[in-house]
């Protein structure tokens, strides 16, 4: 159990690293796919476009849907988007740098899809073989228009018995190819492009709005962690507390059956700590409230708020509030 704690602890506190393999992971994956994929043009006009396309656009959609969804800063970037102001100011370069980095790794295993699909040209073969003009191929000159349609669709199958030999399917087929070819390299040198350009071009603009945005981005995700941690602990202590009152009610029904109960504080001094100040439903529901809709101003010289539910900071101190504090003193 401590080994998977350790590799969870792990995966959180590198979560930006963690994510970077995930999505070469999905980017091999998409080429692995693309590659075992038994691709069959239907070889109908009016299949060949909707198949064609379909292949080439549907598996990188769902690649960035993947991609959204394993990444665990999407979800802390749209809490962030839509929580309340509150007492805390929402910060959009916070959050225009988190959907950025969201949409560059998300775009990875799409953008290799599709330039793997463009290189090897089949898609592109299938879906525009029957928009081809015939008058500029020799073998389709005598033909009349439903049958150049059909033959023009034959183009994709190789082992069609009418274009098996055929040069002008071939024509067809070697000019779309290299057509989809040019486009599938054009689109992975303007990739290279941007990326050299945005790398070169980064330290000629405000470095320290960058650095606020990263630092700021990290927090947020750091805090959202931190929380859920403290909640968890939080629960187990209040279900602990909640059994051991629930036993000692039972206490005549116990002594009955000649059970015996654990001895007086045994196990529950750990909780005292952090039940204080929160001891019903109703207070916990509250604290949730608020930590959603008034999120604490980030100042850590700031006195704590007063715990919802009656009582000060003084006499009642927020656990969950107080854990984090230390938590992030702890860091520090």
């Amino acid at each position: 159990m401590d080994r998977f704690r350790m590799i969870f602890q792990y995966f959180q506190s590198n979560s930006e690293s963690v994510m970077n393999g995930i999505c070469g992971l999905l980017a091999l994956a998409s080429v692995k796919m693309y590659t075992s994929l038994d691709f069959s043009c239907p070889c109908l006009p009016q299949y060949n476009m909707a198949y064609g396309l379909g292949i080439m656009f549907v598996p990188p959609i769902i690649l960035f849907l993947c991609g959204l969804i394993l990444n665990r800063q999407s979800l802390v970037m749209l809490e962030e988007w839509r929580r309340p102001a509150g007492r805390r100011k929402k910060d959009p370069a916070v959050i225009r740098y988190l959907c950025s980095s969201i949409m560059q790794r998300a775009m990875v295993a799409p953008v290799v899809w599709i330039v793997v699909t463009l290189l090897d040209g089949k898609c592109l073969i299938c879906a525009f073989s029957g928009s081809m003009d015939p008058q500029k191929f020799v073998g389709f000159a005598n033909v009349s228009a439903e049958q150049v349609q059909q033959l023009l669709a034959k183009v994709p199958c190789k082992d069609d018995e009418l274009l098996r030999n055929s040069t002008s399917r071939k024509a067809v087929s070697r000019y779309l190819r290299c057509c989809s070819q040019a486009l599938g390299w054009s689109i992975l040198l303007i990739l290279i492009i941007a990326a050299f350009l945005a790398r070169w071009l980064r330290p000629c603009f405000n470095q320290a709005t960058l650095l606020q945005a990263r630092h700021w981005s990290n927090y947020i995700d750091i805090e959202q962690k931190i929380f859920e941690e403290t909640c968890c602990e939080h629960s187990r202590l209040f279900a602990h507390k909640c059994i051991l009152l629930f036993f000692e009610s039972m206490q005549q029904e116990i002594k009955l059956h000649n059970f015996s109960l654990p001895r007086e504080g045994e196990g529950a001094e750990g909780g005292e700590g952090l039940l204080q100040g929160i001891t019903d439903q109703d207070q916990v529901n509250k604290l949730l409230k608020t930590w959603y809709y008034e999120k604490p101003p980030l100042d850590v010289s700031q006195p704590p708020p007063p715990v919802p539910g009656g009582g000060t900071a003084g006499a009642r101190p927020d656990p969950l509030q107080g854990d984090l504090h230390r938590a992030a003193a702890h860091r520090q």
